[in-house]
């Protein structure tokens, strides 16, 4: 006889659809306990990938109960940590993580704890850690630093690090690391698992976040071998002469304003903030009719306001936000169709992040 699904599983084929061959992987791996790395293309369903185990363990566990046994159960203590490089991905995971959990009636908690949330969450979640939390290094740090973090962080069973390449090799990498050692020695059976869209030296980023203490031995998870990128280069007509200042292409605004008319929601991504508020009067200097279609987002702005501009970004209300790597990561951002990098990124891999940002969703370019 045939088994019944998950009612996660089911959840997701009827949200999502059907789950790809490296999800499935990646599902069977974290539930049968052991750590890992999830590589794979931008857009493709990394964050289900790692986050649904958790709740497939948990059903199979409660398996003889259904939504109104659940309902009456009390709350799941501290199961799973997320840890994430920016704030901004910290709200939009936060949403993501919570919408099988409302959908199925779980009695699961989802909460963020960064810079960005209020003292009064914050001493809530000094009494009573939620069922996930969705957190960053800094803040992790901090929490570990508590008297009593041992006893709140026993119950942990799952760390998930988001785009491990945006931390590995830095001091927040390092910090990460440090926190990742202190909750394995109070969780000896910890399953840890990294994801990244950009990492070229997989296994030796592999052995950075799990070194030899991997419960069950190392497992990698590779998805699609790549997504399809299309890059446009946008040129002056005179590329003899250079600007004696400022260097910062607004040169190009004319081919820059055509570029944002033919697409209907696009990202134009500088380098700094101060580069970020001149693109910005400069867009709507030249096209006043644009004024509550262009929005500006860099990490100094008001919190509230980055908000709504994330909100607008998805809802489709936006032609063109110009941001800063304040929206480099992780952000599901759907109907954005284009992303305009103007000067060179750090990178390579940092422009195929944020080229990311685009298409975001399984098949689109």
């Amino acid at each position: 006889m045939k088994q019944a699904k998950n009612p996660v599983e089911s959840w997701f084929s009827g949200a999502v659809g059907e789950p790809f061959a490296f999800q499935r992987e990646a599902w069977d791996a974290q539930l049968a306990g052991r750590s890992g790395l999830l590589h794979a293309p931008t857009g493709m369903g990394k964050t289900y990938s790692a986050w649904l185990p958790s709740l497939m363990r948990w059903c199979n566990e409660h398996a003889d109960g259904g939504p109104e046994t659940w309902r009456e159960m009390g709350t799941e203590p501290l199961r799973v940590l997320w840890v994430t490089p920016l704030r901004a991905l910290a709200t939009d995971t936060e949403e993501n993580l919570k919408k099988p959990v409302e959908a199925l009636g779980l009695p699961w908690t989802v909460q963020r704890r960064t810079g960005d949330v209020s003292s009064a969450v914050k001493a809530r979640q000094n009494k009573r850690l939620p069922s996930v939390l969705v957190t960053t290094p800094e803040s992790l740090s901090v929490l570990l630093s508590y008297a009593d973090a041992e006893r709140k962080f026993r119950g942990l069973q799952t760390v998930i690090v988001d785009e491990w390449h945006e931390l590995m090799s830095t001091k927040r990498g390092t910090q990460t690391e440090l926190g990742l050692a202190r909750l394995r020695q109070w969780n000896p059976e910890l399953s840890v698992w990294g994801l990244s869209a950009t990492l070229g030296n997989l296994d030796e980023a592999m052995d950075a976040l799990l070194g030899s203490e991997a419960v069950g031995g190392a497992t990698r998870v590779d998805g699609p071998d790549h997504k399809e990128v299309e890059i446009v280069t946008l040129l002056p007509a005179d590329v003899d002469r250079f600007p004696w200042a400022g260097h910062l292409g607004i040169t190009l605004l004319p081919e820059v304003l055509k570029a944002l008319e033919t697409a209907g929601s696009t990202l134009l991504f500088t380098n700094t903030r101060s580069q970020a508020e001149i693109w910005f009067n400069e867009i709507l200097a030249k096209r006043p009719d644009w004024i509550g279609e262009v929005a500006l987002h860099h990490g100094s702005i008001d919190r509230d306001a980055r908000r709504a501009v994330e909100d607008l970004l998805r809802r489709g209300g936006l032609r063109c936000c110009v941001c800063t790597s304040s929206l480099d990561l992780g952000v599901d951002f759907s109907p954005v169709e284009q992303v305009i990098q103007v000067a060179s990124p750090k990178g390579v891999a940092r422009l195929m992040q944020r080229a990311g940002r685009s298409g975001h969703a399984p098949g689109k370019v």
